[in-house]
């Protein structure tokens, strides 16, 4: 990152095509070069009216490659390329490295490649407005309607599916909106001559806090939110605009369900607010219908819970290899899903084949963390446990691991586990689908899922997750006004897959494995209960076919028409979110397919 006007923009191919002087009328958004493009004074105006938070940006990587070369500034992104906090700061930067990339035009600036490899922008924005209030937000909304400006929206970067990125765009990042306000007694702000609402405990949350910082400050009040398990997603960006799983969600549902009202600014640069009174289908799209499509949430405020006590359980095997006893102790894993689950266990499990350990080689292994959230007694756990360990001997032959910890708080428990900061900055892409209860449930459905998820070839470090974060009162909310697919309430377990691959994988051979995830990998997923479920479009397939069905079922058209009402123009144009489908593929140009 540097400060205005130190970097020139490179020219593009036009790909700009006007039909009138009115913005209204265009079919592309205006790039470098092309006569639209704002002037350096233009850029300049943009810089004040914000106080002085624009930004020309550059791949986070470039200071080790030329030519941008700089050894000292090299060192320090090396040493922080796997830190989801740097990451998160970074206005040249994305929490997954591929992002960073556009392989369409052969454009990339990796960490890991030599310093020979030039430095090309990709995807990264070309300017960073790094705004601090909504009148911030509002003033670049409104520059990039007038330079018909495509916008990148970007939180902290946590997108699977490259939302928070775009060519020749300008970001706006909401990294610095950091203030967090526990209300006592909430209520929504109606129109007038409506009754109020009974006042409830709530916690105000701007777009730029992150969920490390709100458990720590979280602790001091005595209250906890439904949030991830991930330190520096942002809570109020595409976390709870797409949903938003949580080993809370059995006790008080997904994150979205818990949205009491948002404040945003929207296409037209008018700051408003959304709820359950007013501007009620923003309200509706805004919990479950996918962040960056909306507008830009200024603030969100949650629902308020006790900080529960709740205990933790670990539970491992390890075989030498993913042979028949391995798949089969995955099958008797699966016999007792439902049961945990409809006994309050919420968390994940981890399913690796090829895990390599130092001075041993590659072994597989099986990992189960189930959480019980305001439970105290470790004994009332052992009628669930104990016919599993059993089970998991019996399958593979060996003795299972099964460890248990009890913290006083959620808060305590986040605070242990989340420090600050993820291991990102990989290259990577996954493979998902929800799987109903149900079907889990069925006879023969452990041995079909066993059997289909040994078929998935990963590679090593790849591995098979299982999300168990719905049931309970996330199947119960399903009554429950919003955008979030309707099969998030039919859901046991929402699995997905993760592929991997290094810097010098070619654009050719990197092609091959999004459509291998795409074409056989996904559909071994979809095979369990075909024409059925979804996927979470927060954790999916970057390529997912079908995606309005997949992420929404019978909620798209509802939100297709919101967006036509809020956004006709398409400010706001996120990969693979609601109308993304009147545009290319990187909400550069109208389709004209």
């Amino acid at each position: 990152m540097v400060k205005m006007f130190s970097f020139k923009a490179s020219t593009a191919v036009a790909l700009f095509v006007a039909a009138g002087a009115n913005a209204v009328s265009y079919l592309c958004h205006c790039e470098p070069g092309q006569p639209c493009w704002p002037t350096t004074q233009n850029w300049a105006s943009l810089n004040s009216s914000i106080g002085g938070n624009l930004v020309t940006v550059l791949p986070v990587a470039s200071p080790c490659h030329d030519p941008y070369y700089n050894a000292a500034a090299c060192a320090i992104v090396q040493a922080n390329t796997h830190s989801s906090l740097y990451r998160s700061a970074q206005p040249g930067a994305l929490q997954w490295e591929n992002w960073e990339a556009w392989p369409e035009q052969n454009q990339q600036c990796y960490v890991e490649s030599p310093q020979s490899v030039p430095c090309t922008q990709g995807r990264v924005s070309l300017y960073s407005a790094e705004v601090e209030s909504a009148a911030h937000i509002q003033a670049v909304v409104n520059f990039a309607v007038k330079y018909n400006i495509k916008l990148a929206i970007k939180n902290t970067g946590h997108d699977f599916l490259g939302r928070s990125s775009a060519p020749y765009s300008l970001q706006l990042s909401t990294y610095k909106l950091k203030n967090i306000t526990v209300v006592n007694t909430f209520v929504p702000s109606v129109p007038a001559g409506t009754s109020a609402p009974t006042s409830v405990k709530a916690v105000t949350l701007s777009a730029g806090v992150q969920q490390h910082e709100m458990y720590e400050y979280l602790a001091t009040q005595g209250v906890m939110v439904v949030g991830g398990s991930s330190n520096t997603v942002g809570i109020a960006g595409g976390y709870i605009q797409g949903g938003g799983h949580s080993i809370m969600g059995w006790i008080a549902g997904l994150g979205s369900d818990n949205a009491l009202e948002f404040t945003l600014v929207t296409a037209s640069g008018n700051l408003v607010t959304a709820n359950a009174y007013q501007n009620t289908d923003l309200f509706f799209a805004l919990r479950g219908g996918g962040g960056g499509t909306w507008g830009v949430v200024v603030s969100v405020t949650v629902k308020a819970y006790p900080d529960y006590p709740v205990i933790f359980t670990l539970t491992n095997f390890t075989l030498a290899a993913p042979n028949a006893a391995f798949w089969n102790g995955v099958e008797a894993f699966h016999e007792y899903l439902v049961p945990l689950n409809d006994n309050g266990g919420t968390g994940y499990y981890y399913i690796t084949p090829i895990s390599p350990v130092a001075g041993v080689g590659n072994v597989a292994t099986f990992q189960l963390q189930l959480w019980f959230v305001n439970k105290t007694d470790p004994t009332a756990l052992a009628p669930l446990f104990d016919p599993l360990i059993a089970a998991l001997q019996n399958a593979t032959g060996i003795s299972p691991s099964f460890e248990l910890f009890q913290f006083p708080t959620m808060s305590s428990m986040y605070n242990t586990f989340f420090t600050g900061s993820d291991y990102d900055g990989l290259l990577v892409q996954l493979g998902s689908r929800l799987v109903s209860r149900s079907f889990v449930n069925s006879p023969g459905a452990p041995a079909k899922i066993a059997s289909a998820l040994s078929t998935i070839k990963l590679g090593p470090t790849d591995y098979i997750e299982g999300n168990v974060v719905a049931g309970g009162q996330v199947a119960a909310n399903a009554n429950i006004d919003s955008a979030v697919n309707p099969a998030w309430r039919k859901t046991v377990v929402h699995l997905l897959f993760t592929r991997q691959w290094t810097a010098d994988t070619t654009f050719a051979e990197q092609a091959v494995i999004k459509a291998n995830i795409t074409n056989n990998e996904v559909p071994i997923l979809k095979s369990f209960e075909p024409g059925q479920m979804g996927a979470y479009l927060n954790e999916a397939d970057a390529n997912e076919t079908d995606f309005q069905e997949s992420f929404w079922g019978s909620n798209y058209l509802k939100l297709y028409a919101i967006k036509n009402a809020w956004d006709p123009n398409g400010v706001f144009i996120s990969r693979k979110g609601v109308g993304s489908e009147n545009w290319d593929d990187d909400g550069l140009c109208h389709s004209t397919g």
